[in-house]
């Protein structure tokens, strides 16, 4: 539905125009009407952006950033179907990521009611800083943290917790409860006077950087400890670390464990931590408990296995399958011992983002971190639901919360399982075809998830070997970084190719790990992470011919 553009004189001719960009408050079957339609040409104008690459349109320009800098705030009023055409525009070179060709990250397609979440979210503006402004979005909140309580075994009755903005805001309540815990709640009134040491592995994310700075601590607190072969903590590295700043009589405020680093899923040994925890603070007699705290971004979601028959196997899932299964359940099956858990449902959920959850253990850790309603004078006059007493946020979103649960209620334990299965399923299928290749070496061949890490060799060049070697021998650099090299040409040659229609978009990474000597540098991987439905057996054929061809095309070049 068109709207006649005239000349106006008063801005009340211009409100009523204003009018019909917003969706009607009562009902109006026209309005309604035009409402669904300009949904309805948005989505076509996308369609029709779509082809054989996983991509939309034709990808970004560099060019674009340098016109966007020159941007200027518009004058005029412009129309609902001008910018139906530009939205559609700015989707240009987004990935699909339920293509089965789209292998970059732990990104999902997210589920039609979840993405009904967030467009309910969008016309009705929850803030669930109470549930005066929000209604029955913060019943979302506490439904879906009671399911992923129950699901990773806490005690829903004793546990809490709230959705937050992003993996790294997960982490940042954890350590900020972490403190908190030593002080007494004292650090929201009076700040932090005094070092308090964070313990993550040196392949765990980024953004422990992140929260150790902003939260004040500074990163020269952030001990980094060294990872095994297989990405995960070293226990004995770990313990040494503990020791040596509890006799220094530092304060550890909290040990961050990883179940499932970005990349190479690497599983960190929780169980072992947390009782190492409990036994230094008795043989140290220390007056606070260390919080521990799992990142279990992306690990979370194996928890729907916890219950099921793997003997049985009712869903018929190959027994490389089952092994990687059982292998990471084994780990994530502890994830109730942890303080708190960081939890996305917008990497193994298959929500949108942004869908992630800080779950706590007991839920009444949460008043360190509370304000007195006093403070806050406009709020809280009614309601029964107030989290905005404690959190960071006073401003958040209720579009994570009723996609969580959206997408959980959808799927059950059942559909993720079957979700996730197949994504390993496919993984494991790829590592087979890969391992036939002598002039590849799979990297995390011990880290079952939907992620698999390779490196590809020049001809001449003993594959196992070169790779022991770069791992190993200091003399052995300069080879390391030729070999990085030749795999970004190879990564490089792939990206050409799916730019134009073929082939299947990959990802890279600059350090899959450092080399196991001082000052090793890092070795580069080239990544493959499944995470659609529609991946399939034809898909991970394509991945393995489209490295060898191009392979072959860098040797004849």
């Amino acid at each position: 539905m068109a709207i006649e553009r005239k000349q106006w004189h008063h801005y009340a001719d211009v409100l009523e125009h204003l009018k019909t960009y917003f969706p009607s408050p009562v009902s109006d079957p026209i309005m309604d009407g035009y409402f669904v339609h300009s949904i309805s040409r948005f989505l076509d104008q996308v369609d029709s952006l779509k082809s054989a690459k996983p991509l939309l349109g034709n990808g970004i320009k560099n060019s674009h950033y340098e016109a966007s800098q020159q941007a200027v705030f518009p004058e005029a009023i412009s129309s609902i179907e001008d910018m139906i055409g530009l939205l559609a525009d700015y989707c240009q070179g987004m990935t699909i990521w339920s293509h089965p060709n789209a292998q970059l990250n732990v990104i999902p397609p997210p589920t039609i009611p979840s993405i009904t979440a967030f467009v309910a979210a969008a016309i009705y503006n929850p803030n669930i800083i109470t549930d005066e402004y929000a209604g029955r979005f913060s019943e979302a909140e506490i439904e879906s943290i009671a399911m992923l309580s129950n699901l990773v075994g806490y005690d829903p009755q004793q546990a809490g917790g709230l959705f937050t903005f992003g993996g790294t805001g997960t982490i940042l309540y954890g350590c900020k409860l972490g403190i908190e815990k030593i002080l007494g709640g004292r650090g929201m009134q009076e700040g932090i006077r005094e070092d308090f040491k964070i313990f993550s592995s040196d392949v765990s994310h980024y953004s422990r950087l992140n929260v150790a700075g902003w939260l004040g601590l500074g990163t020269k607190n952030l001990i980094a400890v060294a990872s095994t072969s297989n990405n995960e903590m070293s226990l004995s590295a770990l313990e040494d670390a503990l020791r040596a700043a509890l006799s220094r009589g530092e304060k550890v405020a909290v040990i961050i464990a990883t179940l499932g680093t970005t990349d190479a899923f690497g599983i960190d040994d929780l169980a072992a931590i947390v009782h190492l925890r409990d036994n230094l603070v008795d043989e140290y007699g220390l007056d606070y408990i260390p919080h521990v705290h799992a990142d279990a971004v992306i690990g979370w979601a194996w928890s729907v296995f916890r219950d099921y028959n793997f003997e049985d196997n009712p869903l018929g899932f190959h027994a490389r399958t089952l092994r990687s299964l059982t292998d990471s359940l084994e780990r994530i099956d502890s994830l109730q011992m942890a303080d708190s858990i960081g939890i996305d449902l917008h990497k193994t959920g298959y929500a949108p983002y942004i869908s992630s959850v800080i779950l706590i253990k007991d839920r009444s850790s949460l008043a360190l971190l509370s304000r007195e309603p006093e403070q806050m004078p406009y709020l809280y006059q009614g309601g029964h639901y107030h989290p905005g007493i404690y959190t960071l946020e006073c401003s958040r979103s209720g579009a994570g919360a009723l996609a969580a649960l959206a997408s959980m209620t959808l799927l059950g334990k059942q559909g993720y399982r079957v979700l996730i299965g197949h994504n390993i399923e496919m993984a494991e299928m790829l590592r087979e075809r890969l391992e036939r290749h002598d002039c590849i070496q799979v990297l995390n061949d011990y880290n079952y998830g939907p992620v698999t890490l390779f490196r590809v060799y020049p001809p001449g060049v003993d594959a196992e070997k070169a790779l022991h070697c770069e791992l190993n021998d200091p003399d052995y650099r300069s080879q390391l970084m030729e070999h990085n090299q030749y795999n970004r040409q190879i990564f490089d040659l792939i990206c050409e190719r799916v730019m134009q229609g073929e082939g299947v978009l990959l990802s890279w990474t600059l350090a899959y790990r450092y080399a196991n000597y001082p000052n090793g540098p890092a070795v580069a991987a080239l990544k493959s992470f499944i995470m659609s439905p529609w991946t399939d057996l034809k898909a991970i054929d394509a991945v393995v011919n489209q490295v060898m061809e191009v392979r072959e095309q860098l040797s004849g070049s």
